[in-house]
């Protein structure tokens, strides 16, 4: 303001919203282990290929909010070892870290009821609630004398009632294979939910352990993708069962039309930042839990402000480069904007 005697000035007042965008990167050189000293100036950040001056980096451990998401549609057999492993997790967090639980086969659970202190003496229950039985492994016949109609005569089934279409031999002969439940999407936008309640400082992960099949969720995959990258949460997981096995990965990513996805988990963890890994044995979950723990939580942290118009909900792509070559960059491929995140 102007002093005594001297006129008032034409005051302006400029308010200018710009958005604020934190990306967590993970390095690893190429035996995957994690790659440390990297400085600020190793890195550079490119949206919608502008490059971005960075504005923040931090190599300090963040408290992690870690949603683990139980798939209870796996085989008997799978569902044993992973029910044995659960009781690994709490050694994978700290007395700052804080974790929910929830499961699903037709349909999320809340097992959990909230989160709980990474090292409270509620944490063995939850993860106890998260534990099934398992589903039975039963190959459906479609043919043959232990299909539908086991006894025929004269080219009709003997008994109608137990005839595919019964009385009418509607169906032409083949019985209709009743699809399998995962409803994987509507379990991770579930857990993103909670986590989106989580104040800023905390590093939201959603943890699943699945095989990674969907079908039957009422959410889409583009509906899950954008609430993830709105709210800024990694989804990080254990394929386990079959999509364990090796080279099923890249199977996986061919999908045929009318068909049950065999594995999206993949597809959850490379658009969010985050890491899967693939275990056969209840040995290698377990330790898959520390190691992703520790991938999650010691991360660098890059910010900065975008160079695009405030909040207009397109979505930005985002493409972090380290210029060292032979070293693996593992960061989210972009965002939508929030107003969460508008200085």
């Amino acid at each position: 303001m102007p002093g005594a005697g001297e006129g008032m000035e034409a005051l302006t007042h400029l308010v200018v919203n710009v958005n604020f965008v934190e990306v967590p990167v993970t390095v690893k050189d190429p035996k995957g282990h994690l790659v440390a000293g990297l400085t600020y100036r190793d890195f550079k950040v490119y949206e919608n290929n502008s490059r971005e001056p960075l504005t923040l980096f931090t190599v300090d451990p963040a408290p992690l909010s870690i949603v683990f998401v139980v798939d209870q549609s796996l085989t008997s057999d799978v569902m044993t070892k992973v029910n044995s492993s659960l009781a690994a997790i709490q050694g994978a967090l700290t007395p700052y870290d804080e974790v929910a639980t929830m499961s699903y086969s037709n349909g999320p659970q809340d097992r959990s009821q909230g989160f709980t202190g990474g090292q409270t003496a509620r944490v063995p229950f939850i993860l106890e609630a998260a534990k099934s039985a398992g589903t039975e492994m039963i190959v459906p016949v479609n043919s043959g004398p232990l299909a539908g109609c086991p006894i025929h005569v004269n080219g009709n089934c003997a008994d109608p009632t137990i005839q595919p279409g019964f009385s009418t031999g509607a169906g032409g002969g083949a019985m209709t294979i009743p699809k399998e439940i995962h409803t994987l999407n509507d379990a991770i936008l579930a857990a993103a939910k909670e986590l989106s309640t989580r104040p800023k400082g905390r590093r939201r992960i959603i943890y699943v352990i699945s095989d990674g099949k969907e079908y039957g969720s009422k959410a889409t995959y583009k509906e899950v993708i954008r609430y993830l990258e709105r709210n800024n949460i990694a989804v990080y997981g254990t394929a386990v069962g079959t999509s364990a096995m090796w080279g099923e990965g890249t199977i996986s990513r061919l999908h045929l039309p009318f068909t049950m996805y065999d594995n999206i988990l993949s597809k959850y963890t490379l658009a969010t930042g985050g890491t899967l890994d693939s275990e056969m044995s209840a040995n290698g979950i377990e330790k898959s839990y520390q190691k992703i723990a520790e991938e999650a939580r010691n991360q660098y942290t890059l910010g900065y402000l975008t160079h695009e118009p405030f909040i207009d909900g397109k979505f930005r792509k985002i493409d972090v480069r380290v210029e060292r070559p032979g070293l693996e960059i593992i960061a989210k491929t972009g965002y939508y904007p929030s107003a969460q995140d508008a200085h």
